[in-house]
């Protein structure tokens, strides 16, 4: 139920969610009045149901959870290409740095754990994005818009689109100076997750050198299985099952 509702933007009437969820409604509202007694829901004036305050300390310790078993994946990426390894996931339109090992090297690539940035300009964002459908990447880019952060930045949502298209059929996206000028990134999606997440390392582009990134790559789709099954969809498996 939590999910239905943040998926449609954080608040759904009782009609909606029967219509999305396909349960009666008074199971439904039954579920609704043991979210709102915990504090996970509040209705508002207008009878809807929003997603309340109390989920927020939820998401922090699962955030924090999530980057201490995805440390020891980073490390061996940094280990074996010195450079900065990243976890990044979806926090509502925006891409939030989940866990990130650092690079040994003085001069490296930096972004703060719990830093939130646009998805269309960075790696790790756009690799989150090519798990969306072409609907839901336009309605994210209606909410957010597509900013530019350096002269690098895509800012047509077309040609975002096909790149996305890109992206799906390689396997990997690219930051080249997007986010930051001198800084590329190669990130790949994690794949059948239970949430969204992806997998990137980046750095100064004199050392992001093409021979690089292509190393990276299969350390990176490596990393990406791993987490796969650290994080497994539990909701898929029910559902092959049934």
């Amino acid at each position: 139920m939590l999910e239905v509702i943040a998926d449609a933007g954080g608040q759904m009437s009782l009609s909606e969610l029967a219509s999305v969820t396909g349960m009666p409604v008074p199971t439904i509202h039954r579920i609704l009045r043991t979210l709102v007694d915990c504090g996970y829901v509040r209705q508002l004036p207008n009878r809807r149901y929003a997603l309340d305050a109390r989920l927020i300390p939820l998401g922090e310790a699962a955030s924090a959870m999530l980057g201490q078993w995805a440390r020891p994946v980073l490390a061996e990426l940094v280990e074996a290409l010195g450079e900065t390894a990243n976890l990044a996931v979806f926090d509502g339109d925006l891409v939030m740095y989940t866990c990130q090992v650092p690079s040994k090297h003085s001069m490296r690539m930096f972004t703060e754990v719990g830093r939130r940035v646009f998805a269309h300009s960075t790696g790790a964002g756009k690799a989150l994005l090519s798990q969306l459908s072409d609907e839901e990447v336009r309605n994210l880019v209606g909410r957010t818009g597509l900013p530019a952060e350096t002269p690098n930045t895509i800012t047509d949502v077309d040609v975002l689109s096909a790149q996305l298209q890109t992206i799906r059929e390689q396997g990997y996206a690219m930051d080249e100076g997007e986010q930051e000028v001198g800084v590329r990134c190669v990130a790949v999606p994690v794949q059948g997750a239970a949430t969204r997440l992806s997998v990137s390392v980046s750095g100064p582009e004199p050392r992001m050198t093409p021979e690089l990134v292509e190393r990276a790559l299969p350390m990176l789709e490596r990393a990406s299985k791993v987490l796969t099954g650290a994080f497994p969809d539990h909701r898929q498996a029910a559902g092959s099952r049934r």
